[in-house]
């Protein structure tokens, strides 16, 4: 199970990659295993300012919809296009071309409440 070290963690499985005021956001491996094969990425939410915790979209994979939840405040710029045809690129690769959406950060001291990919190993046994 792989947990890059450049990114934070939440608990519900989301990562952020921060590139400064922005960041990419996306599932991660182990959640994505979890799922199984995903088959739709739904985020109505481009252009909208949404808080830490709050779902942001929703991902359907062939047996469960689940919600995607903000890993740290901001205004969502940009749902990743690619997607839209080939949502598996998230079971494909995660962590690159499979990442949901890019967002400009509103609160960057949220940072430091992430998990660490040693804390995010530890929270899913690896």
């Amino acid at each position: 199970m792989k947990v890059p070290e450049n990114l934070k963690y939440t608990k519900d499985h989301e990562w952020i990659r921060v590139e400064g005021n922005e960041a990419y956001v996306g599932i991660t491996e182990y959640a994505q295993s979890e799922l199984g094969d995903i088959v739709y990425v739904e985020v109505e939410t481009v252009g909208e300012t949404i808080e830490k915790e709050e779902s942001f979209g929703t991902i359907e994979a062939v047996k469960t919809v689940s919600d995607m939840f903000m890993p740290m405040s901001g205004e969502i710029l940009e749902l990743n296009s690619k997607l839209e045809a080939t949502p598996e690129l998230i079971n494909k690769d995660p962590y690159g071309d499979g990442w949901v959406i890019k967002i400009r950060l509103t609160k960057t001291a949220e940072y430091n409440e992430l998990h660490t990919p040693a804390q995010y190993k530890a929270l899913i046994g690896a």
